[in-house]
């Protein structure tokens, strides 16, 4: 096979849609079409006429910009990605986006686009890889022996989730991860050296890594060098590839001009005549080159078949291993009801404790479910009790230690969740999901089921300060889309949290839990967590304001509530712990527990902005906290901002005249 042939004719391709599109990023695929040609023509296992072939290697575009290369791989390899699709590079609705998307195109294993996710996601893919080994791999059947390749450039080593992610692959000495670095030393505002003098190659040695040199548009030295990191199976490896970003432009070679704008058609002339190309006809394939997918494809089922026979002895052999394969792989869960009423009603506690304690009994019913903290289980309460840990040599275990790398932990968790053997929660304290914005924005768009536990939800963090204690942030997490936010009031809501948020397979979950006590709700016959919002309390007059609250103001909100109450003027207090999914419900439930022609307070810690939606068509206030907290023991430092039933109850009867 010609991979130098493959690798121009890729160039052409790029060069090509990106012109066609007037859109687009020409460099990095020119630059790196000899590696890529390398990786997917001669390196990589995987087939084309199955992209999800479970032993498959993993190959993620960290530096998701570079897309074209990526689309001209897929195409020549025989993926579902055709010529058409090519010259729609770009374009509203195509198959083939401007950044890879997961699930929109055959053969992309995750959106990338921000920097250094990518290289997280495939880091998360690696641990998944050795998590599987050490569970089904049998003596003489390893059914799980994939490599996960990465493909990322100087800007994904500038971000910061690149060096968390990649100080963790190191510690855990991940042996088949191999990340490729397009060293092209350009970025968008020129040279690297107006910012990035670092020593890459000492940075990642430091985090325990292989660390290789490659000319990056030498065929014979990039397969040399990938095989030498396959050898070694203790340490993941980089090879630092030295390359030429839009490689063959005749003039715009190695220049940051050729980065994120089209060629144009005459710089096109001459690099289609530097390669052999011919210059008078767009998205060439040359005949010798026409029956490549069909060949790659029948490679790939080759593949597949052999790994079929071992996978079929293995399931007759461990026939037990094979009913956990099949159910960790459907993503089907047993029934969790039993979780749902183990609390008494007196259990008066944190719901990051209810929390934990219903996290541990469902790990017993779920044996795919693991997670980790960044640093923080001991308060977040997310350890799982007596199921190891995930270290170097070992990774049977269910329990990472995920260090103090809340955006490494959370595009590791994508990475992971996208593997698809494994359900995978993260923790951290609500405060520092900011941390993890990103990588929980990249898992809604994904669709990937992961949960996160967010806990020291408000001001009652106390003695922290405000730099600790949450105002923004729950109302800023409900903003994204898809992504499913509860904030529950007592034991008993945490657990139909924990439940709903595991049958999701559609999105990400927010489990928004306190560090102070709460008391168990009494609640009505009939009442249903499912809608994302009832009544909680009834209303012992007629009707005069409905109080909506989530989390622990729910209680405070009854206790005003029976205060508030007297002849002739009822309160009702209404629980929302989940306010998309409550908006979600049909018009005639929401009017039915918030009627319109009464006035609605909403209540929390924290800014309001949103709950203004309870009752658009009606009145409507929001007892909220638009300023950030202080310093001292967590009831003073809410009293002192306000929040107190008689404040509550005085707003009540205001909002009532």
């Amino acid at each position: 096979m010609d991979l130098q042939k493959i690798a121009n004719v890729i160039r052409g391709l790029s060069a090509d849609a990106v012109e066609a599109a007037k859109s687009g990023h020409p460099g990095a695929p020119l630059g790196l079409a000899d590696v890529g040609s390398v990786i997917y023509f001669d390196v990589m296992k995987h087939n084309p006429a199955n992209p999800n072939w479970p032993n498959r290697d993993r190959f993620v575009l960290s530096g998701g910009h570079g897309s074209m290369l990526l689309y001209s791989l897929l195409h020549l390899s025989g993926y579902q990605v055709t010529m058409d699709d090519l010259k729609n590079f770009r374009q509203l609705g195509s198959n083939t986006p401007g950044h890879p998307e997961y699930g929109d195109t055959d053969g992309v294993e995750t959106t990338t686009g921000p920097l250094g996710q990518g290289i997280g996601n495939a880091i998360g893919m690696a641990i998944g890889e050795k998590m599987a080994a050490a569970r089904y791999n049998q003596p003489g059947y390893e059914i799980v022996n994939h490599y996960t390749y990465v493909l990322c450039g100087d800007g994904d080593l500038m971000e910061g989730v690149s060096a968390e992610a990649s100080s963790l692959a190191g510690h855990l000495g991940l042996g088949k991860l191999i990340m490729i670095y397009d060293s092209n030393e350009i970025t968008i505002e020129g040279a690297t050296g107006l910012s990035f003098t670092e020593s890459v190659k000492d940075r990642y040695a430091a985090y325990g890594w292989q660390v290789l040199e490659a000319d990056g548009h030498n065929i014979a030295d990039l397969q040399e060098k990938l095989a030498q990191a396959k050898e070694n199976t203790t340490q993941p490896t980089i090879i630092i590839a030295r390359t030429r970003i839009a490689k063959g432009a005749p003039t715009k070679e190695g220049t940051a001009e050729s980065h994120g704008a089209p060629l144009g058609e005459e710089e096109i002339v001459g690099l289609k005549e530097a390669l052999g190309l011919p210059t008078d006809e767009k998205f060439y394939v040359p005949a010798d080159l026409q029956n490549l997918p069909e060949l790659m494809k029948q490679r790939g089922e080759q593949y597949e078949a052999d790994w079929n026979k071992l996978f079929e002895s293995w399931s007759k052999e461990y026939p037990q291993l094979r009913k956990e394969w099949d159910e960790a792989t459907s993503q089907i869960l047993p029934d969790l009801s039993e979780v749902l009423t183990m609390f008494g009603p007196d259990a008066k506690m944190a719901s990051r404790a209810s929390s934990g304690q219903v996290l541990n009994a469902i790990a017993k019913l779920v044996p795919n479910l693991v997670g980790g903290s960044a640093d923080l289980s001991p308060s977040n309460n997310s350890w799982l009790n007596g199921e190891g840990v995930v270290t170097q040599g070992d990774f049977a275990g269910r329990n990472f230690n995920f260090g103090v790398r809340e955006h490494g932990m959370a595009a590791i968790l994508n990475g992971l969740a996208l593997y698809g053997l494994f359900r995978v929660y993260g923790a951290t304290f609500l405060i520092f999901s900011d941390y993890m914005r990103p990588s929980m924005r990249l898992a809604a768009l994904m669709k990937l089921p992961v949960v996160y536990i967010l806990t020291h939800d408000s001001p009652y963090v106390g003695e922290d300060g405000p730099t600790h204690q949450p105002i923004e942030t729950t109302e800023s997490l409900r903003l994204i889309p898809n992504l499913s936010v509860f904030r529950p009031a007592d034991a008993e809501e945490t657990a139909w949290s924990w439940v709903e948020a595991l049958k999701r397979k559609d999105g990400p979950s927010a489990l928004v839990l306190t560090r102070q006590a709460l008391p168990m709700l009494d609640k009505p016959k009939g009442w249903d967590f499912t809608k994302g919002g009832y009544v909680v309390r009834e209303e012992q007059e007629e009707l005069g304001v409905v109080v909506v609250a989530a989390g622990s103001e729910v209680a405070f909100a009854i206790e005003a509530a029976k205060k508030a109450e007297k002849p002739g003027f009822g309160v009702r207090v209404v629980s929302i712990p989940n306010r998309c999914v409550f908006l979600s419900q049909e018009k005639s439930y929401r009017n039915k527990v918030v009627p319109t022609n009464v006035p609605t307070l909403a209540v929390e810690l924290g800014v309001g902005a949103g709950w203004y939606a309870i009752n658009p068509e009606g009145k409507i206030d929001v007892f909220s906290l638009e300023r950030f907290g202080a310093s001292g023991p967590g009831q003073q430092v809410v009293e002192y901002l306000g929040f107190t039933v008689d404040a509550l109850v005085e707003r009540i009867q205001k909002l009532a005249e």
